[in-house]
This record gives C-alpha cells, sequence and structure tokens, in this order.
C-alpha cells in the first residue's frame, strides 16, 4: 500500500470511534501490539530530542525500503509511533520524503495531546524523514 493509502485507511479507522477516549484507547492498543525493538537498539544515538518521553527509533535500509524498529517507555507514545511506522514501514526513501503527513490533521490527533507529546510527533516525523534522506543519500 501506499503511504496515502495507508493514512486513508487511519483516518477511516479513526471514524469509527464515538469520542476521544475510545481513540486514546485504540493508540494505546496499538502501542501493546507494536513488535519489540532490539534491545541493541534502545541507546541514545537511537533517542528521538523533543520527546517528553523516552522514545527509540532505528530504520536500516532493506531491498530500497525501509524498514523501522520503536518503542517508547511511555504507553500513548509507543502507540503514536505505531501509528507512523505503520504509514512509513516498508516504504521507499523518496516517497518518505515526499509524504504529507495529512491524517494526522484528519484524525485530529495533535489537538488531542499535549503540547510537549504534540512536539514530539513532531519530532517523531522529522526523525523519520531524517532518515529517509540519509539512506536515499547513499543510494544515490
Amino acid at each position: 500500500m501506499t503511504i496515502k493509502e495507508l493514512q486513508e485507511e487511519i483516518i477511516d479507522e479513526f471514524s469509527m470511534f464515538e469520542d476521544w477516549m475510545e481513540r486514546y484507547e485504540y493508540i494505546i492498543d496499538l502501542g501493546k501490539s507494536l513488535p519489540l525493538i532490539d534491545t541493541t537498539y534502545k541507546i541514545d544515538q537511537n533517542l528521538i530530542k523533543g520527546c517528553q518521553s523516552k522514545v527509540w527509533l532505528h530504520s536500516e535500509l532493506q531491498d530500497g525500503k525501509l524498514i523501522f524498529t520503536a518503542d517508547s517507555d511511555a504507553i500513548l507514545t509507543k502507540g503514536i509511533v505505531a501509528l507512523l511506522l505503520r504509514v512509513f514501514n516498508e516504504q521507499d526513501p523518496a516517497s518518505i520524503i515526499a509524504a504529507e503527513m495529512s491524517f494526522i490533521d484528519k484524525i485530529e490527533l495533535k489537538e488531542h495531546l499535549s503540547p510537549t507529546r504534540a512536539n514530539g510527533l513532531v519530532s517523531m516525523i522529522k526523525q523519520i524523514k531524517l532518515y529517509a534522506l540519509a539512506f536515499q543519500t547513499k543510494m544515490s
């Protein structure tokens, strides 16, 4: 699926919920289902700057696609990163760099996060795009 299609799928899923408490619960469930990151990647170098809680993000290139693994010490943040990985995992660097994150506004995610968590969300997206840019540069 393309990044745009994955975002549309998430928008559809979030539209099924009545209120934000249900959406938070769904995000938390996504965090619980996030595959465990290898402990060798839980290092300071993989910590995302600008997040209130600790978020580790690791990426590698396989067959021209980025593969991400992540973890967080906060369950809601872990769910947020799981949402982002669902959109970006197994996509090529150019698509990640070009992606507009329309689903975040459409599901009103930022408006329902504390200012520090909203900043963390922006930092996570920025780091994902930086990984993509680094891998794209290596490929060319």
